[in-house]
């Protein structure tokens, strides 16, 4: 997801008996207010079906969330019920999650990347993955199919080279 989506992203978005997630706001930085406004593309308001991993994660931030609610008792200022919040329930400014995320990065013991190469790696896994374009397309929330192969997926020397290798084999 993007950064404007992900600190967008609302409890009410998640449905954790379908195991989907439904990406149809952002938050953003306009001059001095933070403004909720629609996802960026039509395919951005889409839903998506959560991995697992991603269900399992984001029940253990709504666990996070309610300790925290606890603790901030009347100091919390959850409005809208945001996903993603500071520890008094305030939306979490888009530079600060860019700043902080290779301290977290760090943290989890993970190479340091850009918040944005997310984005990139996740394209990547898919074409190593042999995702579908149109697939790819769809979880990555792309207006149009040129964006997820043009911009963010990058192939390595040995998938270039296994492609060569199955296409030589192809025509003998």
């Amino acid at each position: 997801m993007r950064r404007g989506e992900v600190l967008g992203l609302s409890w009410d978005a998640v449905d954790f008996e379908a195991g989907t997630l439904r990406v149809d706001e952002q938050l953003q930085r306009a001059g001095r207010e933070l403004l909720h406004r629609e996802a960026k593309t039509e395919e951005s308001d889409d839903e998506l079906p959560l991995p697992a991993l991603c269900l399992a994660a984001l029940k253990i931030r709504r666990d996070q969330q309610r300790k925290a609610r606890t603790d901030a008792g009347e100091l919390w200022q959850d409005r809208a019920g945001p996903v993603f919040t500071t520890r008094y329930g305030t939306p979490i400014e888009p530079g600060n999650l860019s700043r902080m995320f290779p301290a977290r990065s760090r943290r989890a013991g993970v190479r340091v990347i850009r918040r944005h190469d997310t984005r990139h790696t996740c394209s990547s896994l898919l074409v190593a993955l042999d995702v579908h374009p149109k697939a790819a397309q769809k979880i990555l929330l792309h207006s149009q199919i040129s964006m997820t192969p043009e911009v963010c997926a990058h192939v390595t020397d040995e998938q270039t080279r296994e492609a060569l290798r199955r296409q030589g084999e192809l025509f003998g």
